[in-house]
């Protein structure tokens, strides 16, 4: 997978999660969750082309190591949904495997820029 296609796969999976957010209750758990969630689905694409325009290898590193932070806190806020019972698991699934997926992509290519560095 190249980084058109990888920005591409990071802006839909944000939009799948704005999409999912606002299937959650106006709880305060809800609200949480959706604000949450939001904050770190969004900022995994926004991070990955940041990551891509960067001027130097540690920018790109340092950028790459958000992306990875994030896309795995994206797992964290679905897991939460799923085991909290605040979306039937058949709404969430999907989108957690994935936020698992990009972790894992994100997670390869920041040990492959580690051991170039």
């Amino acid at each position: 997978m190249n980084a058109e296609e990888l920005k591409a796969r990071t802006k839909k999976f944000a939009l799948r999660v704005m999409t999912l957010i606002d299937l959650l209750p106006n709880t305060v758990k809800g609200r949480v969750i959706a604000n949450q969630l939001m904050r770190a689905a969004t900022s995994v694409g926004a991070n990955y082309r940041a990551a891509c325009r960067g001027r130097s290898h540690a920018e790109f590193f340092s950028k790459l190591s958000t992306v990875v932070e994030e896309s795995d806190e994206c797992c964290y806020w679905l897991e939460l949904i799923i085991e909290g019972g605040v979306l039937p698991e058949e709404k969430v699934v999907d989108l957690h495997k994935e936020a698992d997926e990009i972790t894992a992509i994100m997670t390869a290519s920041h040990k492959t820029a580690q051991n170039n560095r």
